[in-house]
């Protein structure tokens, strides 16, 4: 279990998230075999390429998830690497800018600027998961991609649904944690209601790209994934929404477990489907 970054402080935070994401594979899983695995710079931006065997046109943008502040190339890696195996396309992992110390729209500005880099060059889709999934989902409102592959993302940084109150302590993601990665990401209120940090606000969303959404069920973050999906289908988009019973929060991460395997398998077999 990790300290609470809102009591530890990012650096310490981040040095254990990185230890768990290469805790015991029983939990975390293996890296798959791939084709390649390179370190890269796109638009000046340090990323990650996952090139799977025989890999097909079309390539994955994926963002890593830790509030925003936490997390990095590293910590996702098997993740990442999952994704672009079970896919068939190659992803780039963004080791965007982190909060506090690079809060809103530094982040943001280096996931749509390696969006858009790729776009160029051909199709593209997007994914992440928690603070990733909200970055994923705001570049899909912001470029032109395919798809979309949100995992228990954050979509509101202003309102707290009910399932902020029924999983508020001891399900992995705290109320008081999500609050202080709020804070740190986007310290202005105002900037929080708006759609490129609150994309359930956003006004507009009938160009966005189809989503396959995966929420778990005891998670502070539920509701906002499924209210994602609700009203993404009411401005006509194309969403599957997958909710796995008693999953908390990232569990995706946790690839030996077969929960997080069929939601990642599930969801990466779906963006192939869309870059087809």
């Amino acid at each position: 279990m990790m300290s609470p970054v809102e009591k530890v402080g990012p650096v310490r935070s981040r040095a254990e998230l990185l230890k768990s994401a290469t805790g015991p594979a029983l939990l975390t899983g293996r890296r798959p075999a791939l084709t390649a695995v390179t370190d890269d710079r796109i638009a000046g931006i340090p990323v990650r390429r996952y090139l799977p065997k025989g890999a097909k046109p079309g390539r994955i943008a994926f963002f890593h998830g830790g509030g925003w502040m936490l997390g990095s190339v590293e910590s996702h890696d098997i993740l990442a690497a999952t994704i672009a195996a079970e896919s068939g396309h190659e992803v780039v992992s963004v080791d965007y800018r982190l909060a506090p110390e690079h809060p809103f729209p530094a982040g943001l500005e280096d996931c749509i600027a390696v969006t858009r880099a790729i776009a160029a060059d051909g199709s593209v889709a997007v994914a992440g998961d928690s603070a990733g999934g909200n970055l994923a989902a705001v570049v899909a409102n912001e470029v032109p991609v395919l798809a979309q592959f949100l995992m228990y993302p954050v979509t509101d940084s202003v309102a707290e649904l009910p399932s902020h109150e029924h999983y508020a302590t001891g399900h992995i993601l705290t109320r008081d944690t999500i609050r202080h990665f709020r804070g740190a990401y986007a310290p202005d209120p105002a900037t929080r209601a708006t759609a490129l940090v609150s994309p359930l606000r956003n006004p507009d969303l009938g160009h966005s790209a189809p989503a396959f959404i995966a929420v778990a069920q005891c998670d502070v973050l539920r509701d906002e994934g499924v209210a994602y999906a609700e009203r993404l289908r009411g401005a006509g988009v194309e969403v599957t929404l997958t909710e796995f019973p008693g999953a908390l929060h990232g569990f995706a991460s946790l690839l030996g477990l077969r929960e997080a395997r069929a939601a990642v398998r599930n969801g990466s077999q779906w963006l192939a489907s869309k870059l087809a």
